[in-house]
């Protein structure tokens, strides 16, 4: 399961994906390999990112959109994806990854330990880094 997230910080939202193997169909694309990318634009618009409190409506949005990429798509034709919890804490972790905020990284390291952030790729702040 790979999950491709990206980020355009100068948008006021953050740009989710979430890549879906076998996930269209499952015995039908099963033979053929088919792959299906998910998106799903998380907006921050009206949230500062650099608050505490924005970071944390962003991630709880972010989290909303993981679990929507990793289940049904918000498509008819889709399938979950094979492990929920797999792709789901990928999804969130690259994300958080691709934001690239301080704010929403320690909402993320809130719930999640440093080594899961190290595995994302998840850039810890400095403040944190010393602690």
């Amino acid at each position: 399961m790979n999950t491709k997230v990206s980020s355009l910080a100068t948008k006021p939202f953050i740009c989710f994906a979430a890549m879906a193997a076998c996930a269209a169909l499952f015995g039908a694309t099963q033979a053929t390999g088919h792959e299906v990318t998910v998106k799903i634009q998380v907006s921050t618009a009206g949230l500062d990112l650099n608050q505490p409190s924005g970071a944390r409506e962003a991630y709880a949005r972010l989290q909303r959109a993981a679990g929507i990429a990793c289940t049904h798509g918000m498509r008819v034709d889709l399938q979950p994806a094979a492990s929920f919890a797999g792709c789901y804490e990928k999804a969130l972790g690259d994300a958080v990854r691709s934001a690239r905020r301080p704010q929403l990284t320690m909402v993320y390291l809130a719930t999640h330990a440093t080594r899961d952030a190290a595995i994302f790729g998840i850039e810890i702040p400095v403040q944190l880094a010393a602690e």
